[in-house]
Parts: C-alpha cells; structure tokens; sequence
C-alpha cells in the first residue's frame, strides 16, 4: 500500500536524526550515567522503525544499505571478544581496562574497553531488531 504522507515523511527525516544523536549520545554517556550499548542500541531501533513507519521496505533499506546480520555477528564479536579478552592478561573474566588520553578536541579522556563491549551490544540490538523487523514485514 503506498501512501503519499508529505507531513509525516518530512517529520520523520528531522525526527530520525534527533533520536539517532540522542542515541549516540546515550551510548557515549553510559560509563558514568544511565545508558550504554542496549538502551542506545533500543533508539537507534526506534528511529529506524519510525523510518519504516513513514515510508516502505524497500525505500528504508535502499536508504540504509546496511546486512544487518552482519551487524549482530560483528557485534558479537566485538562483545565477546571484549569479555573474554581479559582471559589473556590472566585476570578475571569481564575485567576491562581503562586510562586517560589526550585527543585532539577533545582534550584529556578516559578510554574504556567497556566503550568496545557496548559497541557490539548495540550493534547487536539494532542488528537483530531491525533483522527480525524486516523479516516480519518482508512477508506482506
């Protein structure tokens, strides 16, 4: 069924963009605050649903070109690999480093390799949710 929703296809492009840098800066925050990977990666899932929302299948997935089985495979990866890195360096299981860098722009900062563990977190929650989704909504 294609409907033409001027309204709601315009809102949705500014929307998605909100949500998206509000769920990248939910992911940034999560070592100190409330957040990290899954409740990033859930944002991101839901601005990719309002995208699917407001225009079809087929329009979303020429937009964002993106196998998202891939997207859970590799972070999983990331995510496992992380947790049983520390099995190398003889510490316990999930022990994660971390010290404090000078970048550029952004001055002194403290690295995580937690920050690696919850990149494969999110990208197995958008991976999954949105394989799942486009599964489902494939079948009509």
């Amino acid at each position: 069924m294609k409907t033409n929703d001027v309204i709601l296809q315009t809102t949705t492009k500014v929307v998605f963009f909100i949500i998206f840098l509000f769920s990248i800066h939910i992911f940034f925050a999560g070592h100190y605050t409330p957040g990290g990977g899954f409740v990033g990666g859930l944002l991101t899932t839901g601005a990719i649903v309002l995208l699917l929302l407001a225009f079809d299948l087929k329009t979303v997935q020429k937009a964002l070109p993106f196998n998202f089985t891939i997207m859970t495979a590799i972070g999983l990866l990331l995510a496992l690999g992380t947790a049983a890195g520390s099995i190398f360096f003889n510490v316990p299981f999930f022990t994660h480093a971390f010290d404090d860098f000078a970048l550029p722009l952004f001055g002194v900062t403290s690295l995580h390799t937690a920050m690696v563990f919850d990149a494969g977190v999110f990208l197995v929650v958008v991976g999954s949710a949105i394989t799942i989704i486009q599964s489902i909504g494939g079948d009509s």
